[in-house]
Order: C-alpha cells, then structure tokens, then sequence
C-alpha cells in the first residue's frame, strides 16, 4: 500500500494512533522552504491527544507563511467567515492544555463562543513564527518555529498540495498532528 493510499486511509477513519501517524510522517518526504508559502487550510488528526478538538471547537483555519522569516502560525475565522490572525499566548496555550486534560468536556461545541472570544482578543497582524529547515526524525524539512513557545511545526509532503504536520511541544510527550492543505483563495504556491 502506498503512503498516499495509508494517509487517506488514516483520514477517513477519523481516528488512528500516535504510533501509526508517526509511521506515516516517517514514510512522507520532506519539503523546503519554498514549498511552504502561502496560506494553509488546517485540519487536525485524531490521535487522542490533549489538543484533539481544541483547535477545531476555537475556529482554527491554517497557517500562512509569507517569508521565512514571517509566519502566522495561527489563523481563525471569525463569526462571518472572515479569516484573522491570532498571537500563540504562552499562558494562554499551557492553560489550555492543562484545562483540556483536567476537564475533558472543555472542548465541547457549548465552549465553542467562549473559545472563539479569547481568539478574538488576541488578534495581530504581527508574525508570530518563523520557518526553517531542520532535521527531525531523520530529515531535514521545513520546521515552523514559534517566537513565544517551546513548540515547532515538522512539515511532510502527502501531494503538491497537502502536507502532514507534527507539533513537537516541549513538556508534551505526544506530538500533535494536522493536516494543511494549500488554500488556492488566500495565495498561490511560492507567494
């Protein structure tokens, strides 16, 4: 079976574990810098990680990479669609995790307005990351680096336009996965 053909196995079945998404980001390419401009629709992988869900009930979008050197790890929409940029907070993301695994039921859709608010208040147009290449896992690929938090984002190739994503937060044992997918509306491949 192909990596193309495990990887959409994997997201159709809504759920799979750490072990064999690793396996599967193991098994995909890397990607340079290039690659990675413009802006990214997300979607996360349920692997039964404290942040599965999370991003989904807060409105994330994606990411957009403009240059190297600016990046907006963390994009939203709003209550019309509209997608806005939002500063990772450090206490607000170590709050969120610990919050998501003392109370599970924090990531459920009645939370979704209190979730999307606090977005809200951390608006910027600011960058907020940057994008480098660094080894992981054996090889070397566009790696996101947030400027406030211990966390960097290992992108993988699956196609031309989708990429598999490992967040490797220090002090969080699981890494997180997600997937991007080049939104042709935002900007074009290298832009």
């Amino acid at each position: 079976m192909s990596t193309l053909e495990k990887f959409n196995i994997m997201l159709q079945g809504g759920e799979t574990s750490t072990e064999e998404a690793l396996e599967l980001f193991d098994g995909l390419e890397p990607v340079n810098l290039e690659f990675m401009m413009g802006r990214w629709r997300g979607f996360e992988v349920q692997t039964d990680h404290l942040l599965n869900h999370l991003l989904e009930v807060t409105g994330w979008y994606g990411k957009e990479f403009i240059d190297a050197d600016r990046v907006h790890p963390l994009l939203f929409l709003d209550g019309n669609n509209q997608v806005f940029k939002v500063s990772p907070n450090p206490l607000v993301m170590n709050l969120g995790l610990y919050l998501s695994g003392l109370m599970p039921g924090l990531k459920q859709r009645a939370m979704k307005p209190v979730f999307r608010s606090m977005t809200w208040l951390l608006k910027t147009e600011a960058s907020q990351a940057r994008v480098r290449m660094m080894e992981y896992r054996q090889k070397v690929s566009a790696t996101m680096i947030y400027d406030r938090l211990p966390i960097c984002d290992i992108f993988r190739r699956v196609d031309d336009n989708t990429v598999l994503g490992l967040m490797d937060f220090k002090g969080v044992p699981q890494p997180f996965f997600f997937v991007l997918r080049r939104d042709a509306a935002g900007s074009e491949k290298g832009g």
